[in-house]
């Protein structure tokens, strides 16, 4: 199998938003708004200020996607760069499509004079995808996240 990894363009919103639609589904069980979530992609791909998304792509066959947004540290003077969105289309997992986005990532996080580090967050009880990210040498943090949503279902 040919694997790529690449920036993803405009021209992806389509494949992006029906892998976030399958990936609220599968891993919360939640339906998304289809139209909202279009808005939003399109938002990230328009505004690089916004983040900007990765296309696995396996044999020329778009295989999965993930978004990375940054949040300033002021205790380290640098950016965290968060993963998320994360979707590998069923018929692609196990095959190291995420291991190769998230290098991807490491890389150029990296070579970016600013960041300070590489943050995600997972659902508690995914096991599988726990293990994954450990494998790739992140560990989980003493902190519990907490929000508080506005207009949201």
């Amino acid at each position: 199998m040919r694997l790529s990894v690449r920036p993803a363009v405009r021209r992806d919103i389509d494949r992006i938003v029906e892998f976030n639609l399958a990936m609220a589904r599968e891993s919360e069980d939640k339906g998304l708004d289809a139209e909202t979530l279009r808005a939003g992609v399109a938002a990230v791909l328009a505004e690089p200020a916004n983040g900007f998304y990765l296309m696995a792509e396996a044999d020329g066959q778009p295989a999965g996607s993930l978004m990375v947004t940054t949040e300033w540290s002021d205790w380290r003077n640098g950016r965290f760069w968060w993963i998320q969105s994360v979707f590998v289309a069923p018929a692609f997992r196990r095959q190291g499509i995420y291991t190769r986005m998230h290098d991807w990532v490491r890389r150029t996080a990296q070579a970016d004079g600013q960041c300070c580090g590489l943050r995600l967050y997972v659902e508690k009880n995914n096991a599988g995808a726990q293990a994954t990210y450990s494998s790739l040498g992140m560990a989980p943090t003493h902190y519990d996240l907490f929000e508080e949503a506005f207009g949201e279902g």
